[in-house]
C-alpha cells in the first residue's frame, strides 16, 4: 500500500516537473493569413524581423487570422486573432482597430503594424528572443493630445453624417476605336450600430466611336451613346443581435437596359443566424423583401409595353466564414413577379479558398444565374452593330462561369527576407 502511495506520489511529481519546465522556442514563428484583405508581407517581413515568419500554417506557434470590414465613415475596421499553436495552444487574442477615412496608404500600413506587434509581444515575451525586442511605450505628444480631445468628445458634432461627392472620367482611344467616361456621385450616410442610412446620387454618360474599313477604303464611322443615372434613399434599422428591418426607395435611368425612369420601392426584413458583431468571421443571412416598382420604357418591349407597374417578391442568402482553415462564401438570389411566376431569375455563386495540409491548398469560384425577367427588353431586337458594340443589353436565358485551381508548396517554410531588387 505504501509503496502504491509513493509511486502515485512519484507520477505526480513527474506530471508536475513536466509542465513546468515546457520549454519555449528560441524565436516564434508566425503565419500570417490575411482572410479577405490584403497585406504587404515586405513591409511585415521589414518591421518585425524578430520572429520567423512561415509559410506553413500548421507548423506556426502563431497564426494571425486578419479581416476587415468597412466602417461608417468610409474606414476599415481591423481584426487581427491570434491562434496560439503548439506550446502556445492554450493563448490566444483578438485586436481591433479602425483606420481614419482620410489617412494615406502610410498612415493605414503604420495603424496596421503597430496592431500586429502589440498582438504578436505577449507571445515574443516567452521565447528567448525576448531579451532582444525593442519596446517603446511611449505616446507620441500629437497623438496623445488627440487621444485626451477624443476623450473629452462625447458627441460627433457631425451626428456621423459622412458626405461624398466626386467626378470621374477616363479615356481609351486607338486609330480604329475611342471610349470616353464621364461620371459624377454625391452621397450622405450615416451608419451606427444601431441605424444604416443615407442618400446617393450617381450619373454618367458613356460615349463609344468604332471606324470600320469595308476592304474598300470606305471608313464607316459608328457613334454609341449610354446615359444612367440613379438616385436612391435608404435605411436599414437594428432589431436586436440578429434582426434588420429597412427600404429602399429610388429613381433610375440606364438606355443600355431600355429603361426611361424606373420609380421603385424595396422593403425587406433580414435575420442572421449569428450575431451581426462577428460579421469578419462568420454571417449566415436570411431575408425576403416585397419590391414594387414602376417601368417606363425608352422602345417597346417583347410585351408590347411602353410602361408597366409590377409587384415582385425576393428571397436573398448568404453564407460566409473567414476562418483560420480558410474562406468559404456561398449566396443564393431569387426574384420573381407576382402577376407571372414564371417571369424569375435565379443567381448563386460560391466562393472557397482553403487549405487542405499545410502546403496544399484548394480554390473554387462559380457563378451562375438563370435569367426568365428580361421583361425591359426591345421588341424590335438588337442589330449586328448593337451586338458586336455592346449598345444594348441582349437576351440572355443563363449565365455560368468557374474557375478552379489546386496548389501544392514544399521546400523551405521561411519567409523572413526582403529582396526588392527589379520589384
Amino acid at each position: 500500500m505504501k509503496k502504491t502511495g509513493w509511486l502515485i506520489l512519484l507520477l505526480f511529481f513527474l506530471q508536475y516537473m513536466g509542465i513546468t519546465q515546457k520549454t519555449y522556442p528560441s524565436r516564434l514563428k508566425v503565419f500570417i493569413d490575411c482572410s479577405n484583405t490584403s497585406c504587404d508581407m515586405q513591409f511585415i517581413r521589414s518591421e518585425i524581423n524578430i520572429v520567423d515568419f512561415l509559410l506553413d500554417n500548421q507548423a506556426a506557434d502563431v497564426h494571425v487570422l486578419i479581416t476587415s470590414h468597412n466602417t461608417g465613415s468610409g474606414g476599415d475596421q481591423y481584426q487581427f486573432i491570434f491562434y496560439g499553436q503548439n506550446n502556445f495552444k492554450k493563448q490566444a487574442d483578438t485586436l481591433r482597430c479602425s483606420t481614419d477615412p482620410n489617412a494615406t496608404d502610410f498612415e493605414e500600413r503604420d495603424l496596421f503594424i503597430k496592431y500586429l506587434k502589440l498582438g504578436l509581444a505577449p507571445f515574443i515575451a516567452k521565447t528567448e528572443s525576448a531579451k532582444d525586442a525593442v519596446i517603446n511605450l511611449k505616446v507620441n505628444r500629437s497623438d496623445s493630445t488627440q487621444i485626451t480631445t477624443q476623450k473629452k468628445a462625447t458627441k460627433d458634432p457631425w451626428n456621423y453624417w459622412v458626405f461624398r461627392t466626386g467626378v470621374n472620367g477616363n479615356l481609351d482611344a486607338d486609330a480604329n476605336y475611342n471610349n470616353s467616361n464621364l461620371s459624377g456621385s454625391l452621397s450622405a450616410n450615416k451608419i451606427t450600430d444601431d441605424i444604416k442610412t443615407g442618400l446617393e446620387i450617381n450619373a454618367g454618360k458613356t460615349k463609344s466611336t468604332y471606324r470600320l474599313d469595308d476592304g474598300n477604303g470606305n471608313i464607316e464611322k459608328i457613334v454609341i451613346n449610354n446615359n444612367s443615372y440613379n438616385i436612391e434613399q435608404y435605411l436599414v434599422k437594428s432589431l436586436s443581435d440578429h434582426w434588420s428591418l429597412g427600404y429602399q426607395v429610388s429613381l433610375s435611368r440606364s438606355t443600355f437596359s431600355n429603361n426611361k425612369k424606373r420609380i421603385q420601392l424595396l422593403t425587406g426584413i433580414e435575420y442572421n443566424v449569428f450575431p451581426y458583431k462577428e460579421v469578419n468571421t462568420k454571417r449566415f443571412t436570411f431575408s425576403y423583401i416585397i419590391d414594387l416598382r414602376h417601368n417606363k420604357y425608352i422602345d417597346t418591349t417583347l410585351y408590347d409595353k411602353t410602361k408597366e407597374s409590377l409587384i415582385g417578391q425576393g428571397l436573398n442568402s448568404k453564407l460566409t466564414f473567414n476562418q483560420k482553415w480558410g474562406t468559404i462564401a456561398f449566396g443564393l438570389e431569387y426574384h420573381n413577379y407576382f402577376h407571372n411566376w414564371k417571369l424569375l431569375n435565379l443567381e448563386g455563386y460560391t466562393s472557397i479558398d482553403i487549405r487542405i495540409t499545410g502546403g496544399l491548398s484548394f480554390n473554387l469560384y462559380t457563378s451562375a444565374e438563370l435569367a426568365r425577367d428580361q421583361i425591359y427588353l426591345p421588341k424590335e431586337g438588337a442589330t449586328a452593330q448593337e451586338v458586336l458594340t455592346r449598345r444594348r443589353q441582349l437576351a440572355s436565358g443563363y449565365r455560368f462561369y468557374t474557375q478552379f485551381g489546386i496548389n501544392y508548396r514544399f521546400g523551405s517554410k521561411l519567409n523572413n527576407f526582403v529582396n526588392p531588387r527589379f520589384d
